[in-house]
């Protein structure tokens, strides 16, 4: 669905993303992981097309990013950053409905009030219609902003650390609806920086490090303490969930350290 050749960022002298060429691909949910500073969400927005480029190419649907008109990307991909400020006290049915925007006057205009009921629903925030967006916690505005960008309907998410501000209920419903999007013949792009949720909820992931792809592929394969240490400077431990089997990576502490926790 979106394809990244040899792709490279600079800002000033700074090289943020390094000769990365990765793959989304139909049905599935690619999480990136990296430490901070690794080129994440730097890659995202290279990958939305809205960075430009030092070097090499991003295909939206085998067609130059830069090549489609804004409208036209808008309703082939829908992008959650990590910040989304409103400047205004809407209320927070009218922040979603400027997920519509793209489809005005187009056929797909008379599915509005469907959607952006369906979206709130999913998200848990029908309950908020009414309530100015400022007044929402930092968890509600993570979640509004999160039902914007679905009520896009659009093939490929592209989502900026959409759980950082959640709890664990919410951030287990938000990579769900990552999944079903996925499941329903769509790809979700997620930058994560937990590696336990990616482990869990990942079909492939990909790791960076100073702006270049170490590896990718699933998570059993690519979230190995040996590389997660290496990258993290950090010593990870990793072993299977119990009842699942999935990878569960937690950090290696001392007693000292458990104790003081």
């Amino acid at each position: 669905m979106i394809t990244a050749e040899n792709v490279s960022v600079r800002l000033g002298n700074a090289l943020l993303v390094d000769d990365v060429s990765v793959q989304l691909r139909t049905g599935e949910v690619l999480v990136l992981v990296g430490p901070n500073g690794a080129g994440k969400s730097t890659l995202l927005s290279a990958l939305a097309g809205d960075v430009p480029l030092a070097n090499g190419r991003v295909l939206l649907d085998e067609t130059p990013v830069g090549e489609w008109r804004a409208v036209e990307a808008a309703r082939r991909r829908a992008v959650l950053t990590q910040h989304n400020p409103v400047s205004f006290p809407f209320h927070t049915r009218a922040v979603v409905e400027m997920g519509r925007a793209p489809w005005r006057g187009m056929p797909e205009e008379d599915d509005d009030e469907a959607v952006i009921t369906a979206v709130m629903a999913d998200t848990g925030v029908d309950h908020l219609a009414d309530r100015a967006y400022p007044t929402l916690s930092g968890g509600e505005q993570a979640r509004v902003a999160l039902a914007r960008v679905l009520a896009q309907r659009t093939p490929v998410l592209m989502l900026d650390e959409p759980t950082a501000a959640l709890d664990v209920r919410h951030q287990e419903l938000v990579l769900k609806l990552a999944h079903r999007h996925a499941r329903a013949g769509g790809g979700v792009l997620v930058v994560l920086h937990d590696l336990g949720l990616a482990a869990a909820h990942a079909d492939r992931v990909a790791v960076l490090d100073k702006g270049r792809l170490v590896a990718v592929g699933p998570p059993a394969e690519v979230c190995t303490a040996e590389l997660l240490s290496a990258v993290y400077r950090h010593p990870v431990e990793v072993f299977p969930h119990p009842r699942t089997g999935v990878p569960v990576v937690l950090p290696v502490r001392s007693r000292e350290e458990e104790e003081c926790s």
